[in-house]
């Protein structure tokens, strides 16, 4: 077992922020009360619950009103897509998304399908990239909803949100953003982004894993999808995770705060790792050259499997994802190379190195230093 692990799967998980745990410990010892009781310790819980949702409504752009706090990032996508579909039944059933989306998203829609909803899949170019002009079109008198990302989890593309917001303003057809992977990673205006709801998850961006946000323009008819109370302005049945959402906003702060001490250092991180990567024969980007997410770095090499590239590196001591589904037993490729046009042959290969505020110059080299042989290796394989 390698003594040190370097980490370049940040799109999947990010370590707890230190100085986050601290804000949180209080609150699952000493300040335990439930947020609901009206005695002392509730109340203390109650009024954290209170900071936390200003300074994120703060860090968005919005009301405090208008934020609310679930369980995670796939919990935020369901009920903004579900709570919205199911409020809007009698003004018609048609969904609008992309074919690149998170699960989380493409799995709501498709369940709504059981219910009589439609849904149209938008396509992507060949960086990954909706075209607004798509959305336009696909909008009928019988649309209820737009849910698009802001970023993709994979290939790092970076949507272009606010004029797709524009256009679902002007034919007032309300529009949720996927900004799970966007969240630490990027500045967040709801009002210059034309979104409607937006969805974010606390442990892409340090914070404490299982909490999420939920952004609802005030107006929007949401009809809950949990049922037992009225926390979160009736959103969201269930007693407060108080730890967690202080947790959260707090992680939310620290990340949108050092964007600009942190960004420059990350896209020049991210820029080596792709010129190494690069130079194995049979390589390529995946994602827009340009507009995609300051840490993300993704690829495919043709002629070898992305599982076998991950467990090489994991030998190594490197912690990697691959886009294809190789966790749940799938030898498919990933949906979203598929969307991109890909051949097996190359979306078969594909590789994601997500990069982290920890990450250093001298772990990058090693990762440029390592993979090539391991591309040899596994090609001379059949692998």
């Amino acid at each position: 077992m390698p003594e040190r692990i370097i980490y370049l799967d940040h799109a999947a998980t990010t370590a707890l922020d230190p100085r986050v745990l601290d804000v949180m410990l209080p609150y699952l010892t000493t300040e335990y009360g439930n947020a609901s009781s009206i005695y002392t310790l509730g109340r203390h819980a109650m009024q954290a619950i209170d900071r936390s949702r200003e300074q994120v409504a703060e860090l968005l752009h919005a009301r405090p009103t208008e934020i609310a706090f679930v369980g995670c990032g796939s919990e935020s996508d369901n009920l903004a897509i579900k709570g919205m579909a199911f409020a809007s039944q009698k003004k018609g059933n048609h969904l609008i998304t992309s074919s690149i989306e998170h699960h989380a998203v493409l799995h709501t829609c498709q369940y709504l399908e059981r219910f009589g909803f439609k849904t149209t899949y938008l396509p992507v170019d060949s960086d990954g990239c909706i075209n607004p002009d798509d959305v336009a079109r696909a909008i009928t008198d019988q649309t209820v909803l737009v849910s698009l990302m802001y970023a993709n989890n994979e290939i790092g593309t970076i949507e272009p949100i606010a004029e797709i917001g524009r256009i679902c303003r002007a034919k007032k057809i309300p529009f949720h953003v996927d900004a799970v992977q966007a969240g630490g990673a990027v500045p967040l205006n709801v009002t210059e982004l034309n979104v409607d709801l937006l969805s974010l998850s606390a442990h892409k961006f340090y914070g404490p894993k299982g909490m999420g946000i939920l952004y609802v323009r005030q107006g929007m008819r949401l009809l809950p999808q949990l049922q037992g109370g009225s926390q979160e302005r009736g959103r969201r049945a269930g007693t407060e995770n108080v730890a967690g959402i202080v947790g959260t906003a707090t992680a939310f702060h620290l990340a949108q705060e050092e964007l600009p001490q942190i960004t420059p250092r990350l896209i020049a991180l991210r820029d080596r790792l792709i010129e190494g990567m690069l130079t194995i024969p049979r390589s390529r980007l995946t994602g827009h050259p340009n507009e995609r997410l300051p840490n993300n770095a993704s690829f495919c090499f043709e002629g070898v499997e992305g599982e076998s590239i991950l467990l090489n590196l994991d030998l190594l001591g490197v912690a990697a994802s691959t886009g294809s589904a190789c966790t749940s037993g799938s030898v498919d490729p990933s949906h979203v190379l598929v969307a991109l046009g890909l051949p097996p042959a190359w979306s078969h290969g594909s590789l994601r190195l997500t990069l982290g505020k920890e990450n250093t110059n001298e772990e990058v080299e090693t990762v440029i230093k390592a993979l090539p042989p391991i591309i040899e290796k596994l090609r001379g394989l059949g692998m």
